[in-house]
């Protein structure tokens, strides 16, 4: 048994918690609501755990499968279980697989539940498809090579699909893994010893170039955001440097300073650096060209009340692409405010 690692059941319905802070569909217990939550009128499934316990993040990924399996069960709440109406525990010693704890809380609960499947955002590579997506030009590509059987490549799974999370919505980012148990003859080529390897493979190098980076969800974000030129955080939300170009906001400086005639002068020399952009910031510069346009048709305080408008948006719920659409303009705006 590990001192820093227990689960405990409590009769009655339902409910997944933990004493940490693990996933959106697992209850957080904090000394505040404990007694709220657990002893009332639903059966609790509690993990005690510690943030640098080992087996703890090892089971992190199962716990949180479990929770996101039980979220619409009233009558369980997903946390040590503790039976309906007390704060007796039943501690659990069964496998720590979300297999086994589903039994178990389904046995103990009186309840059906099947685990569900939860969607990866991790690009799965064989030998039939590592080519087309590793090898692609026009992907910058990260790859795990890892052995179903690691520890560490275990470990590191939940934070390794968070990262892929970050960076969906980028079309040129492609988060991947691969067995190199099953698929030996890829992981020779590629020089693959130990597990797990991670390796980058750019638009300019499909020859591939070792990670040595470190393996928190920061760690990753901040290597693609500077090697593939993106603003992503580790939520895959834009940063507030998303969509700004360093020499469109020089000239946009001079745009806000000038009176009216010098303005359209000024206007023209943004027109011209607009043209010389490629790629990304092509798209960017024309953001800046209407956010000019308009600052000259409505006055000073246009950007300023844009700004304003777009934030109230973007506090509301909608779609990914809508809220870096919003983000895009809102960060642009800011050089005109």
């Amino acid at each position: 048994m590990e001192r820093c690692h227990k689960i405990w059941y409590a009769f009655g319905t339902l409910a997944l918690l933990a004493v940490s802070a693990l996933a959106d569909d697992v209850v957080v217990l904090t000394e505040g609501n404990f007694e709220e939550e657990v002893g009332r009128d639903r059966g609790a499934l509690v993990e005690f755990y510690a943030p640098w316990c080992g087996h703890c993040k090892k089971l992190a990924p199962e716990y949180e499968k479990l929770g996101s399996s039980f979220k619409k069960a009233k009558t369980v709440l997903i946390g040590k279980w503790f039976p309906k109406g007390s704060l007796e525990p039943k501690k659990y010693e069964g496998p720590r697989t979300v297999e086994a704890l589903a039994e178990f809380v389904n046995n103990e609960g009186g309840l059906n539940v099947k685990i569900a499947a939860v969607p990866s955002s991790v690009a799965v590579l064989t030998a039939d498809n590592f080519n087309d997506i590793v090898l692609d030009e026009n992907k910058d590509v990260l790859v795990e090579f890892y052995a179903p059987w690691c520890g560490h490549c275990k470990n590191l799974a939940p934070t390794y699909e968070k990262v892929a999370a970050a960076f969906k919505s980028e079309k040129d980012v492609v988060v991947a893994n691969l067995d190199a148990d099953k698929y030996k003859d890829l992981a020779e080529k590629y020089g693959v010893s130990g597990f797990p390897t991670l390796k980058f493979f750019p638009k300019g190098n499909k020859a591939g170039e070792d990670y040595d980076g470190g393996r928190d969800l920061d760690d990753f974000v901040a290597f693609i955001n500077e090697k593939s030129g993106t603003s992503r955080d580790g939520k895959g939300q834009l940063t507030s440097k998303a969509g700004t170009v360093e020499s469109l906001d020089a000239l946009v400086k001079e745009f806000v300073a000038a009176g009216a005639d010098e303005k359209k002068a000024v206007f023209s020399r943004i027109e011209e650096e607009v043209e010389k952009l490629k790629g990304s910031t092509a798209r960017y510069g024309k953001i800046y060209l209407k956010a000019a346009k308009t600052c000259m048709v409505k006055g000073a305080d246009y950007a300023k009340n844009e700004i304003e408008r777009l934030q109230r948006l973007l506090e509301k719920s909608i779609s990914p692409a809508k809220a870096d659409e919003f983000t895009l303009k809102k960060n642009i705006l800011s050089a005109f405010a």
